[in-house]
């Protein structure tokens, strides 16, 4: 198939060019730079300043430490990660939404919950928290992406929320995730409260930012609009990460480009999507052996 966004500029960013650490119980890929590694050529993209895809292993964790000033969220891909926080909201997060399919049943308590494949657990980490994440699972690891997004303001009140995501409707096209808070930069105490997102059935985030996921099965052929009509703000960036899921059997093609020209995606790599408006279609095609699980992050 031809381009339909040949005014878009598609740049790859391939796995091997990822910033890499195995600390023995974690092994980490990170996109931008962080930690340890720097690259700068990879500092944030729009908003998106974190993606990281991270493997833990049974019984290991990440002990409790403190954040403040990010939106900061991990999408389970496999295993289960139990969180716990300083924020203790829990159980009186919004998850109810009929909008946000398969729910569950989550084992947790005031202080703690158990996510699972699918799930999205988020945290506005604002004026301070801390948090731990850890696998308790005796025999599987957990592998996940965590991602931080830069706010449109610092100094927000922390707030917790977490969501499930059915993988049969990822298998019927883009799904929206993540998208703003109504009310925007200027949102009144009441719509903070009520933490309702522009896009029903999301996770309400305080950025110009919207994630989506989708699972393309091979020979397949998703479409996204760019912007999700949950944004006033024309002009766009879109990043396309393909986590690696299928041992390397997952490929994906963006735009109908050839591999020459940057379009084709190998599992663990990722593309930057530039110069592109709010309503443009962006076509992702599976053109590997597997399935492909395709994440969507776009900002202003």
């Amino acid at each position: 198939m031809s381009s339909t966004l040949r005014h878009a500029k598609i740049t790859p960013h391939r796995s091997a060019a990822r910033g890499h650490a195995n600390h023995g119980w974690l092994d980490t890929y990170h996109s931008f730079s962080f930690a340890n590694w720097y690259n700068p050529n990879f500092t944030q993209f729009g908003s998106l300043r974190v993606l990281n895809e991270d493997r833990v292993k049974p019984n290991s964790g990440f002990p409790t430490h403190p954040h403040r000033d990010f939106e900061i969220f991990s999408y389970i891909l496999s295993g289960e990660l139990t969180h716990t926080d300083s924020t203790q909201q829990h159980k009186r997060t919004k998850n109810s939404s009929s909008s946000r399919s398969e729910q569950g049943e989550q084992e947790e308590s005031d202080l703690f919950c158990r996510v699972r494949r699918g799930d999205i657990q988020f945290t506005t980490a604002g004026t301070g928290v801390t948090h731990a994440e850890f696998n308790y699972h005796r025999e599987e690891p957990v592998h996940f992406l965590q991602i931080w997004v830069i706010p449109w303001k610092r100094g927000l009140a922390p707030r917790y929320d977490r969501a499930r995501f059915a993988d049969d409707d990822k298998r019927r096209g883009f799904v929206p995730l993540l998208s703003p808070l109504r009310g925007g930069v200027d949102a009144t105490p009441a719509q903070e409260r009520a933490a309702e997102p522009v896009i029903p059935g999301t996770i309400a985030i305080h950025a110009d930012f919207v994630m989506a996921a989708g699972i393309i099965a091979p020979g397949g052929r998703f479409e996204y609009t760019v912007g999700a009509n949950a944004t006033d703000a024309a002009r766009r960036k879109v990043y396309v990460h393909l986590p690696m899921t299928k041992g390397g059997r997952a490929r994906i093609r963006l735009d109908g480009r050839e591999e020459d020209e940057g379009g084709v995606l190998a599992e663990g790599d990722g593309a930057f999507v530039e110069g592109v408006n709010a309503g443009d279609k962006l076509v992702v095609e599976s053109v590997g052996d597997a399935e492909a699980e395709v994440i969507i992050l776009d900002t202003a």
